[in-house]
C-alpha cells in the first residue's frame, strides 16, 4: 500500500472511533433489569424474585414469566445501580447467596452492556419453606397416582366387555368362575 492509502485509512478509522463516541446508544432500564434478573434467578439458594402486587397480576393476565419482577433499574449516564429483591430457600446461607447474586449481576449487565455497575443491593424478602414444596410435591404426587388407578380400572372394564362381546359372537356363554361344594 502506498503511503497515500495507508494515512486515508488510518483517517476513516479515526473518524469512525469520533462518531461512535459522539453518538449516543440509550439502554433501556426493563433491559438492564432483564439481564439482572435472569442472572439473579439463576443462583443456587434463589427460590423467587420477590416482585410487587402488580408484578404478579401481570404474569398471571399474560401468561409470560416477568423477567424483571423484582428488579429496580437506576441509570445514569455510563453507570447503573441495580437493587435485587429475592426469596431464598430454606436452608440457603443468606450473605452467601447475596454476594453471588451481586457478583453474577454485576458481571452479566457490565459484559451485555457496557454500562458500568456502581451497586448491587440484595434485599432478601422472605424464605420459601421446604415444607410448602414438599405439600406441593404430594399433592401432585398424589393426584397422578389416582389418575394411574382411575385408568387401570376403566382399562379392565373395557377388557372385560371386549371379552363378553368377543364369546358372544362366537355363541359362547361368558366365562365364569364355578365353585363346587365338596361334601
Amino acid at each position: 500500500m502506498s503511503e497515500e492509502n495507508k494515512q486515508d485509512l488510518k483517517e476513516k478509522k479515526e473518524n469512525e472511533v469520533n462518531s461512535a463516541e459522539s453518538s449516543n446508544i440509550q439502554i433501556s432500564d426493563d433491559v438492564v433489569a432483564v439481564i439482572a434478573g435472569m442472572a439473579a434467578s439463576e443462583v443456587p439458594g434463589v427460590s423467587d424474585m420477590a416482585g410487587g402486587f402488580a408484578g404478579g397480576i401481570s404474569e398471571v393476565l399474560s401468561g409470560k414469566k416477568n423477567l424483571s419482577k423484582g428488579i429496580k433499574v437506576d441509570i445514569t449516564d455510563k453507570s447503573t445501580k441495580i437493587d435485587v429483591n429475592i426469596i431464598v430457600e430454606y436452608g440457603a446461607r443468606i450473605p452467601d447467596v447475596a454476594f453471588e447474586i451481586q457478583k453474577r449481576v454485576k458481571k452479566s449487565v457490565e459484559s451485555m452492556t457496557g454500562l458500568s455497575v456502581e451497586e448491587v443491593n440484595v434485599h432478601v424478602q422472605g424464605v420459601s419453606t421446604s415444607r410448602e414444596d414438599k405439600k406441593a410435591t404430594k399433592k401432585e404426587e398424589d393426584k397422578k397416582a389416582q389418575e394411574k388407578s382411575t385408568d387401570k380400572k376403566d382399562e379392565t372394564k373395557k377388557n372385560d366387555t371386549k371379552k363378553k362381546e368377543a364369546s358372544k359372537v362366537a355363541g359362547k356363554k361368558p366365562a365364569t368362575k364355578k365353585t363346587t361344594n365338596k361334601k
